[in-house]
C-alpha cells in the first residue's frame, strides 16, 4: 500500500513537472525552480520539529507529510524518484548506522 501511494505521487509529480505553472501547485514550484523547492523543503522540515516539539501527534503526521511531498519534488527536480530512496533503505535495513556511516566515508575518500 504505501509504494503504491509513492509510485502514484511519483507520477502525479512527474506529469506536472512541465505542466502550466497556473495550473499547478507543484508546477508552479518546478517553474520557479530549485530554489523555491529548497526553501520549501526547508520551511517544511522547521514545521515537523514544530510540530514534534508541540507534542501534537496529529500535526507532526500532518506536517511530516508535507516535508515528504516536497522532498518528493526535489528529487524529481533531479531526476530522481521515491523509489531510489527506498532502495538507499532497504540496501541499509539491518546495518549498523556506524557501519553505514564509515561506508560512506570510505566512498568519498
Amino acid at each position: 500500500m504505501s509504494n503504491d501511494i509513492l509510485q502514484r505521487l511519483t507520477e502525479t509529480v512527474e506529469a506536472r513537472k512541465h505542466a502550466a505553472p497556473e495550473s499547478s501547485y507543484v508546477a508552479k514550484l518546478f517553474s520557479k525552480g530549485e530554489d523555491a523547492i529548497l526553501k520549501k523543503v526547508g520551511e517544511e522540515a522547521t514545521e515537523v520539529l514544530l510540530a514534534a516539539k508541540g507534542g501534537d501527534k496529529t500535526h507532526l503526521v500532518y506536517e511530516t507529510a508535507d516535508l515528504w511531498f516536497h522532498c518528493m519534488v526535489l528529487l524529481a527536480q533531479h531526476g530522481l524518484k521515491a523509489e531510489d530512496v527506498l532502495n538507499e533503505l532497504a540496501r541499509r535495513e539491518g546495518m549498523s548506522g556506524i557501519t553505514e556511516k564509515e561506508s560512506r566515508k570510505k566512498d568519498q575518500e
